[in-house]
């Protein structure tokens, strides 16, 4: 090999590097753990402090809105099994009791669920309007 040769395949080879490095760092930071609200009840401390998202259902009558201040807590689970869930940040207009919702953030030591994103599931009556085969029936 000659000196182009040996330049090229070492400057090749620090590419390559440097792109497995990129991909590996932006997998391991957007990947996070997914749990159900029971499951994280189930986890206890060893879920402290860690990303992960958590879907489950929104316990009736446990909505608490500060508008002007954009703050949320509610409860996530069920009736035993729940997660008190705090949300600063534009709540989605679908959002209330009993809405299946998935939260992304960090279960504190104080056992409150910090929600950094909130999102709602389509409900039902959206997939059964796709089912029928009429998407504006009122079915």
């Amino acid at each position: 090999m000659n000196k182009k040769q040996i330049k090229f395949a070492g400057g090749s080879l620090v590419i390559v590097a440097a792109i497995i490095y990129l991909i590996s760092a932006g997998i391991s930071k957007s990947s996070l753990y997914y749990l159900t609200v029971e499951e994280l009840v189930a986890e206890g401390s060893s879920a402290y402090n860690k990303g992960m998202r958590v879907e489950g259902k929104v316990v009736p009558g446990s909505i608490v809105r500060k508008d002007e201040k954009m703050e949320l807590t509610f409860n996530l689970g069920k009736n035993l099994s729940f997660v008190p869930v705090t949300y600063t940040g534009v709540i989605p207009d679908m959002f209330k009791d009993d809405t299946k919702v998935v939260v992304e953030g960090t279960f504190s030591s104080n056992g409150i669920f910090k929600a950094n994103t909130l999102m709602t599931s389509c409900p039902s009556k959206y997939e059964a309007s796709k089912e029928e085969g009429h998407p504006g029936s009122k079915g």
